[in-house]
């Protein structure tokens, strides 16, 4: 009798320290996504004001474009920040998807508007030293910062932070398809090359849109994702 009680008592002490565990878990993933998200508001708050600042006064809409876009990306973040502040941050998940899904669906529509403003008005990009270094390291710094929110959102089981990863993912390419477009027009000529590439960046972040608003199937439920780290 004694000794099944001492198995009982140990049975439910490992239940305890492993549902600890999992708190502890939970609450530092969260925590993670909180650095994240602050990260992402503030540098793309620095980047719209000088790539916005840079590509007026170098007169290149590619520029300012992309300053602007950075304004939906510090939206996209701020409201993954508002859920996590929250005391039950996974019963705003679909209001915070269906609003990061809206921002995708506003960005694809500016940047193809804007591209095909671009083509019809036959308008080359101008080249700034300023915006060309806030581009480059845009292009080292997002997908980095993409992929540490997937992966804590994916472990998380949150869909709104896999969605915003992949909003901060769209604005890297976005990022090497302003630069890459500068280049090829500042090396070959070729004017066009800028407002295609950001056309296909369109229709990515069109695809995306559509994955955020009907949810993304690769985020697993927390307790599935706690369940696979601890095993």
């Amino acid at each position: 009798m004694g000794g099944e009680c001492v198995v009982l008592c140990l049975g439910e002490h490992n239940k305890t320290v492993n549902e600890i565990g999992s708190s502890h878990r939970v609450h530092q993933l969260q925590r993670r996504i909180r650095f994240i998200v602050a990260f992402t508001i503030a540098y793309n708050v620095v980047e719209a004001v000088v790539t916005v600042s840079a590509g007026r006064l170098a007169s290149s809409g590619a520029l300012v474009s992309f300053g602007l876009d950075s304004t939906i990306e510090v939206a996209s973040a701020v409201a993954i920040a508002w859920q996590y502040s929250r005391r039950d941050p996974e019963r705003w998940e679909k209001p915070t998807l269906r609003l990061i899904a809206w921002l995708f669906f506003l960005l694809a529509a500016y940047v193809a508007v804007e591209s095909i403003i671009a083509l019809v008005n036959h308008r080359e990009p101008d080249h700034s030293a300023v915006g060309w270094g806030m581009v480059i390291a845009s292009v080292i710094i997002m997908p980095l910062v993409s992929f540490l929110e997937r992966d804590a959102g994916r472990a998380l089981g949150s869909s709104s932070a896999v969605a915003d990863s992949k909003q901060t993912l769209v604005c890297a390419y976005l990022s090497v398809a302003v630069l890459v477009g500068l280049a090829v027009d500042w090396l070959f000529g070729w004017w066009w090359a800028d407002p295609v590439a950001a056309l296909v960046v369109a229709a990515l972040a069109l695809h995306e849109g559509k994955e955020a608003w009907e949810g993304d199937s690769c985020a697993a439920s927390s307790h599935e994702a706690l369940a696979a780290t601890e095993g």
